[in-house]
């Protein structure tokens, strides 16, 4: 799915002198390389304030929490998502509540989300999948009209962009993963915050240490979730090259977008004018109930794929007790497949790919 190795590769002479450096310093808690990290992502981004953390799930749960969001709360969110989005949302005490997807971009529906606001609801976290933005403009307008928080999940669209501006930096937070498959991914767990407001700022990176802005000094329960800092060094050697790895990611797209443009029973992935979609997956719908025939197809000529996801959220038993009906997600489930996507794949491969694709249809 996605040639990590070809990565290591280009990158091996950085990585190691970078890696040498943080051994030698003796430092491996926070401290300088952390704090060039953080300088630079905040440059990058365009944002007042970028908080480094231990994963994008922990930069979601503190989000919420330094919004004060708790005990009492809904938060509006997707059932179509990363398990860790709805997850975040149950660790920072609140209720998830679940508005059906928009099914060409696979997010969150601006119109079923202002169907689902209530006098409880305190915060809406619109997740931009697979790379596509969320209709973030109506959703901020939403936000506006009854006082809601926004916390964007932005854990696959790293250098993604909505009407220009990147995403992240739309909402109150912006909470990023650096899993090691993300567009910017570390080589182990990390996770980004990133905001304008001094005060957020604060409460996170304290949330982020146990609750305290001097050690032993304590002012509330907090997390233990400080990014490494190995895994620092590595994002510094690597955020340089993301705009370059996202243009090439793109390519392969358009390039697939090309090649699979006839294919009878087959979705390609919607792109938006107001959209730079950077593609952290390549995702097409297979029609007709023939989705698992064809991975299995696939998977026979030796090419990787990958369901994302195969069960809603709301269909999963932790709360299928809600017992609700949300079409659009289902048959995303049902349907969704992830073609092999990375800056190193090569049109070769993609050729491959696609011809496996249509011995598969046929």
């Amino acid at each position: 799915m996605l040639d990590l190795a070809a990565e290591v590769e280009f990158l091996w002479e950085p990585l190691q002198g970078a890696i040498q450096e943080v051994l030698r310093s003796g430092q491996f808690i926070l401290g300088p390389e952390v704090e060039a990290l953080e300088r630079e992502l905040a440059a990058y981004l365009g944002v007042r304030h970028a908080i480094t953390l231990n994963s994008g799930t922990d930069a979601l749960v503190i989000a919420l929490r330094a919004l004060g969001v708790g005990p009492g709360d809904e938060v509006i969110t997707t059932p179509f998502t990363f398990f860790a989005t709805v997850e975040a949302i149950c660790h920072a005490g609140a209720t998830p509540v679940f508005a059906d997807i928009d099914p060409d971009t696979f997010t969150l529906d601006p119109d079923l989300a202002a169907a689902a606001v209530t006098p409880r609801t305190r915060a809406i976290v619109p997740v931009h999948l697979f790379g596509h933005a969320a209709e973030m403009a109506r959703l901020r307008d939403l936000a506006g009209a009854h006082g809601l928080r926004v916390v964007e999940d932005v854990a696959q669209a790293f250098g993604g962009r909505f009407r220009g501006r990147l995403l992240g930096t739309l909402g109150d937070f912006g909470a990023f993963s650096f899993f090691p498959s993300k567009n910017l991914g570390a080589y182990g767990d990390g996770g980004l915050l990133i905001t304008a407001d001094d005060a957020l700022a604060d409460a996170a990176r304290m949330l982020r240490a146990h609750g305290s802005r001097r050690k032993y000094y304590h002012e509330r329960v907090g997390y233990n979730s400080r990014l490494d800092v190995l895994q620092a060094a590595i994002l510094r050697v690597k955020l340089p090259h993301v705009d370059e790895w996202n243009r090439r990611r793109q390519a392969a797209a358009a390039y697939y977008q090309e090649i699979l443009a006839d294919l009878p029973g087959v979705v390609l992935p919607a792109v938006r004018p107001e959209v730079e979609h950077v593609f952290h997956q390549y995702t097409i719908r297979i029609l007709n109930g023939r989705r698992d025939e064809v991975q299995r197809a696939l998977s026979e000529r030796g090419i990787s794929t990958m369901v994302y996801y195969p069960v809603p959220l709301h269909r999963l038993p932790v709360f299928r007790h809600l017992n609700l009906s949300l079409p659009a997600a289902e048959a995303a489930a049902r349907e969704v497949l992830s073609l092999p996507i990375g800056p190193f794949l090569r049109r070769d491969q993609q050729d491959e790919v696609a011809a496996a694709l249509r011995a598969a249809l046929r």
